[in-house]
């Protein structure tokens, strides 16, 4: 009982610190005291201060500022990546899940071939042919991690279309487009919601991962990733350059886990409390 108090207070502080991340990014410009981008060489590499509560990078920009302005990116483009990520690979699943048969082998060796790929060597090179910038990085992204999405769905689909509710909408003549949208979809909804919520977290490594190395979001864009690459000349004298991103990024992957754990054992307690009238 202790350890579930524990593990309940834990959650929900996890779901306190993403909403308070994601309200900080959407007012990133009333909060942030100073401009991101505003180059201050006066200013280069101050400690921390009553003027600047972080400090100030290389070029006299406020740290604290670039962190809110960072959050913003981060969060948005991760959502957005994760979200074309599913859409993709939740659309495949379903076809290869529901059509079965030679579809169904054909899309399996597909992503076979994609999973048996080291992701993050592949993402760079992907991210290298295309080119820096915000769209080779999306799109690095959502190529390397649909097929996980794909497996996990077309294994939800295959369990569904043979429950009793299916073969009575087939055998009242239900076309099979009606079939995936009003019985399929919803009732795979739950690991979507999962699945989404854990690969933001991914998303969000991903992304940094790829600014760190300069193929990603480019400077002087306020980043996570960007700022972790631009502290690494001077972080052993001045480690709140590093700390400051790196923390960030730890935080927002920790509440978002978490966050997604607890929802799969809401979804696997509501399953097991279900199953027992059925």
């Amino acid at each position: 009982m202790e350890k579930f108090k524990e593990m309940l207070f834990i959650h929900k502080l996890a779901f306190l610190v993403l909403i308070i991340m994601i309200l900080v990014a959407i007012f990133a410009p009333e909060l942030a005291p100073y401009d991101p981008n505003k180059v201050q060489m006066a200013d280069r590499l101050m400690g921390i201060s009553r003027e600047h509560i972080l400090g100030t990078d290389t070029l006299g920009r406020d740290i604290l500022s670039r962190i809110l302005y960072g959050a913003r990116v981060s969060i948005s483009l991760a959502f957005l990546a994760t979200l074309l990520t599913m859409l993709f690979g939740s659309f495949v699943g379903i076809i290869a899940g529901y059509c079965g048969g030679i579809v169904d082998t054909i899309i399996q060796s597909i992503v076979n071939i994609f999973q048996g790929l080291p992701s993050l060597s592949f993402m760079i090179a992907l991210a290298g042919v295309l080119g820096p910038g915000i769209k080779s990085l999306l799109i690095a992204i959502v190529f390397t991690s649909w097929a996980g999405f794909s497996r996990v769905v077309r294994g939800e689909v295959l369990k569904v279309k043979e429950e009793k509710y299916v073969e009575g909408a087939r055998a009242l003549g239900a076309s099979h487009l009606y079939i995936i949208l009003h019985y399929i979809i919803p009732n795979i909804f739950a690991p979507f919601i999962v699945l989404f919520t854990i690969r933001i977290g991914k998303s969000v490594l991903s992304m940094a991962s790829l600014s760190f190395l300069g193929l990603g979001i480019q400077p002087p864009q306020a980043d996570w990733g960007v700022m972790i690459n631009d502290a690494k000349t001077h972080f052993r004298s001045y480690p709140n350059l590093l700390l400051a991103p790196g923390f960030s990024i730890l935080l927002l992957c920790c509440s978002i886990n978490l966050i997604g754990d607890a929802l799969r054992d809401m979804f696997d307690e509501k399953s097991n409390s279900l199953s027992q009238y059925l």
